[in-house]
């Protein structure tokens, strides 16, 4: 029987060795080492602390993964992106999101937040804010079709009434309605002759605003 070399006191990794624990069926020794990142225990034999092959109590994989393997990822290239275009005047798109006051939420700056709200990206589908004018955080971002986001732009979100297709602006500009307004009926699914109530102020009727814009 081959003497037993006392690893008590030793460093492997982020393993301290703090004892003998037993001998296992294939006559290695076990020791029982403490992780470094909070005091978790485990058994672990000698030969695979020697090895290299047991460093940590499982939280070294995970570091790793968060700080290296999904830095490859599609979603870490959306993170990005984001905080590109919101920080980064030198972006081509910064005028149209930190340039107008679009920002992410403190809590998303840190990927692996972002990471455990949003998941991974979906093949075929992109980020996108529920609110185009507010900023980048949980409630108000989604995974969206390229449709879905071209719908949801500021300038192109269209809206279909009795033969007539306007955008969100035009209709809020020929209603007399706060465009902030509309936005809010649309977020809220309100029925569409709800969505279209005209303000008390406008100096025509929605059946004169159809009538003129249809020719008919």
């Amino acid at each position: 029987m081959r003497k037993r070399i006392d690893l008590t006191g030793k460093k492997f990794g982020r393993l301290i060795v703090i004892g003998f624990s037993h001998i296992g069926k294939n006559r290695d020794s076990y020791w029982i080492a403490r992780c470094v990142c909070g005091g978790n225990t485990k058994a672990v034999s000698g030969d695979s602390l020697k090895r290299g092959t047991s460093k940590s109590c499982g939280c070294l994989c995970i570091s790793l993964i968060s700080t290296h393997r999904l830095s490859l990822t599609p979603v870490y290239m959306v993170w990005k992106q984001i905080k590109d275009r919101c920080f980064n005047p030198n972006n081509k798109r910064y005028k149209h999101y930190g340039g107008r006051g679009i920002a992410i939420c403190e809590r998303w700056m840190k990927f692996e937040n972002f990471f455990e709200d949003m998941g991974h990206k979906p093949k075929g589908l992109y980020i996108d804010r529920i609110d185009n004018n507010k900023g980048y955080y949980k409630q108000n971002c989604k995974w969206s079709t390229p449709r879905e986001q071209a719908n949801n732009r500021s300038n192109s979100r269209i809206i279909k009434h009795n033969g007539l297709s306007l955008t969100v602006a035009q209709w809020a500009r020929e209603l007399n309605i706060k465009e902030q307004t509309l936005r809010s009926r649309l977020r809220k699914q309100f029925p569409i002759e709800k969505v279209l109530k005209q303000g008390k102020h406008a100096k025509r009727t929605k059946m004169q605003i159809l009538q003129e814009m249809t020719g008919v």
